[in-house]
């Protein structure tokens, strides 16, 4: 099976300018291509868990990646399946935030020089921040056509609440970026998320106008639910890859918990699992298929923090679900012994980050869903005493799979 065979076998590819010329690209393992971020936050999520192992299989077969941190792209803000105008950061924030990323992005690619196979990680603020915006407008702004731009699905949910000039240029600026890394690095193709097929669309067509040059698009499919829902988030925010934001174990059981009819799903876009097998283990019959979510949830949680995390998040979940309670790998939270005087057990479930916010503790507490040392608890004025940690340690439980370990100093 090529490169390009497995990629549509996993259901990955969403759409493609041309599936020979993709397929001829990346299967002869020679393409420079680019996968952009922006980064808005400290840290990537699950929801970029897709384009990271899309990185690692082309850059395996000898492709050479380009990762690129929209600097300049993150002053302006993707309107793209927005429906209001994204937080605006400073340039000083948003380089912090993509050396950050690029820690994470060595665990799935291997950083070097083009030239050898291995991958680079520039940013548009490079180029884009410097520009004069008369002559961008001369040489770029000519080659687009606003009626065009209007019926980008990108800006049609924006349309309606309004949409800024400012995010209107979004698009001329991803392409700007195409071409500029044609021109600089000769990379012949853009991957993103199916929500990004205008803006990549209308880079490839620039570099056709501007350079004479031919450049491939193709989009992958986001990570959601059998529903359409995208996944990646849970009730306290979003599934983080790093450790210190979603705790490797807290990481394995958000895998570990998906729903039944989105395993299969789940094992062909993240894991690098042969296809028999995910066939395999996504047709297990009822309870069976819980086996397939415990391998989902090591080889995910393998891929971003690395086997020894993965296999001591198993063997957490393992005594947990076999009753025993007590494991040194779950997530804990030390807490000062001054700290619980006079508190109740809403304080106890906010610092350890069980709840993010007093009334969604008191609900989950009226419909039984909190459990101190295996008892449930009623009463949401509970006080907490030294009692409540024996050998100076209290597990708490919200619902069915949610354990933290709450540790006294």
């Amino acid at each position: 099976m090529t490169l390009f065979e497995e990629l549509k076998a996993r259901d990955i590819i969403a759409q493609t300018s041309g599936d020979d010329e993709i397929a001829e690209l990346i299967n002869n393992g020679k393409t420079t291509f680019y996968i952009g971020f922006d980064p808005s936050a400290d840290s990537l999520t699950a929801g970029h868990f897709v384009p990271l192992t899309l990185l690692k299989r082309l850059q395996a077969v000898g492709n050479k990646p380009i990762i690129l941190t929209g600097g300049g792209t993150m002053m302006v803000g993707d309107p793209s399946g927005r429906s209001d105008m994204r937080s605006m950061l400073d340039l000083a924030t948003i380089k912090a935030y993509a050396l950050r990323f690029r820690e994470q992005f060595s665990k799935f690619v291997e950083f070097g020089e083009l030239s050898d196979g291995k991958a680079i990680m520039v940013d548009n603020s490079d180029w884009l921040l410097g520009l004069k915006y008369v002559d961008f407008l001369r040489e770029i702004g000519v080659h687009f056509s606003v009626n065009r731009m209007l019926t980008a699905e990108c800006f049609k949910s924006r349309l309606e609440k309004g949409l800024t000039f400012l995010e209107f240029n979004y698009m001329l600026m991803q392409s700007y970026d195409f071409l500029e890394l044609f021109r600089r690095h000769g990379c012949l193709l853009q991957l993103g998320g199916n929500d990004q097929w205008s803006n990549i669309l209308a880079g490839a067509d620039l570099i056709r106008r501007v350079e004479g040059g031919a450049a491939c698009a193709l989009t992958f499919r986001l990570l959601t639910t059998g529903s359409g829902k995208k996944m990646g988030k849970t009730e306290s925010g979003a599934v983080w890859l790093d450790g210190e934001k979603t705790p490797p174990y807290d990481f394995y059981q958000y895998w570990r918990n998906v729903d039944d009819g989105d395993v299969k799903t789940c094992l062909s876009l993240l894991t690098f699992l042969p296809m028999d097998e995910v066939e395999r283990l996504s047709a297990l019959p009822g309870e069976q298929i819980n086996r397939a979510k415990e391998v989902l949830a090591y080889e995910t949680t393998k891929l971003v923090h690395g086997e020894e995390a993965a296999q001591k998040a198993a063997e957490a979940a393992r005594t947990l679900f076999a009753g025993g309670g007590k494991n040194q790998n779950i997530p804990s939270t030390v807490i000062a012994k001054s700290d619980i005087e006079g508190r109740d057990i809403l304080f106890l479930l906010s610092a350890c980050s069980l709840i993010s916010s007093n009334s969604e503790g008191r609900r989950l507490i009226s419909e039984g869903g909190v459990y101190l040392n295996e008892q449930r608890v009623s009463d949401f004025t509970r006080k907490i005493t030294p009692e409540d940690f024996p050998g100076g340690k209290a597990l708490l439980r919200k619902g069915k799979k949610v354990y933290h370990q709450a540790i006294l100093e």
